[in-house]
């Protein structure tokens, strides 16, 4: 549970909001209920792998094809699996403000410690439109926000508008995942001095090093759970060296560059068969190789064919063993 006051959030944010962050998918059983038992599972075996935290009802969690009820109930498990013991952060992204407004109020009263907002799909349009849809969460919750910036939500915010995004209260930062290289280095260089920029993937370390500009969180992926094991948390303890300034090259490319390697191409190949859809099905089923419980993925996206899971599995098998 967070334990600050909302002028004190950045604060908490410069400590806490560090080093591995992992995206949480919702599990769904047979009877495309969500798995209860199945989500207790997953969340700790990310645990065990050393993750610094997590986030709920992301994209990745198909928050999009969730009741609120089973938003509410997803925040639920989460929080007492939590305990209180593990930064916890909700999404609470939706077309409708009453809505937003709910599922913030919900996830404060079971002590997330933080929220994560993007743009209302299908409305906004302009950036103006997004800054004060963002402004009514910050005035509304206690809470520290995160603003996801992606082109899932229809909308891409540049650098410049960023950082009046960041100038609203309780506004710690940004996920910059627009895959755009030149808005993620530019939003470092003008934001990163005042805001914690998150670019969730490893080029940007590399970048940041040549640059001189440094990420002190992987705000969030699902390359801890994708790529390591419990007692094997290679990418974990590469991503916390890296946070504290420590950026080993030589590490990473014995150790999680080959597995990324397979990520990527299935990644690339997984968007451009769905012209653009994030591979939920594709890290779903990864998952499933990694020892994580997961199910299937709700419609209108399309599952994995029999073969590509098969070759999937031989292709991780051939690095992790």
């Amino acid at each position: 549970m967070a334990e600050y006051v909302k002028n004190e959030v950045m604060d908490w944010a410069r400590e806490n909001v560090r080093g591995q962050w992992t995206t949480v998918m919702t599990p769904f059983d047979e009877d495309d209920e969500i798995d209860e038992d199945a989500l207790r599972h997953n969340i700790r075996h990310i645990r065990s792998l050393g993750t610094r935290g997590g986030g709920f009802s992301w994209n990745m969690g198909e928050f999009w094809s969730l009741t609120r009820e089973e938003r509410i109930r997803l925040f639920e498990i989460a929080s007492d699996e939590a305990n209180g013991e593990w930064p916890i952060a909700a999404q609470v992204t939706h077309t409708s403000v009453k809505e937003m407004l709910y599922l913030a109020d919900s996830a404060e009263a079971l002590g997330f410690d933080m929220l994560i907002i993007g743009a209302p799909y299908m409305v906004t349009k302009t950036d103006d439109q997004v800054i004060d849809f963002v402004k009514i969460l910050s005035e509304h919750s206690n809470l520290g926000i995160m603003f996801y910036n992606t082109p899932q939500f229809g909308i891409v915010l540049g650098a410049d508008a960023l950082g009046k995004v960041c100038d609203i209260p309780s506004v710690v930062g940004v996920k910059e995942a627009s895959f755009n290289p030149e808005i993620s280095i530019e939003a470092h260089q003008k934001l990163g001095s005042r805001s914690i920029i998150s670019t969730p993937d490893e080029w940007i370390l590399f970048k940041g090093k040549e640059l001189g500009f440094e990420q002190q969180v992987m705000f969030a992926n699902t390359s801890d759970w994708r790529f390591d094991l419990p007692g094997n948390s290679s990418y974990v303890e590469f991503i916390d060296k890296a946070m504290r300034g420590d950026l080993d090259q030589q590490f990473y490319d014995e150790n999680v560059k080959p597995i990324k390697s397979v990520s990527d191409k299935w990644w690339a190949h997984t968007v451009n068969k769905m012209n653009g859809v994030l591979p939920v099905a594709m890290c779903k089923y990864w998952g499933e190789v990694m020892g994580l419980k997961h199910g299937h993925v709700r419609a209108p996206i399309s599952e994995l064919s029999e073969e590509e899971k098969t070759q999937l599995k031989t292709e991780i098998k051939s690095i992790l063993g």
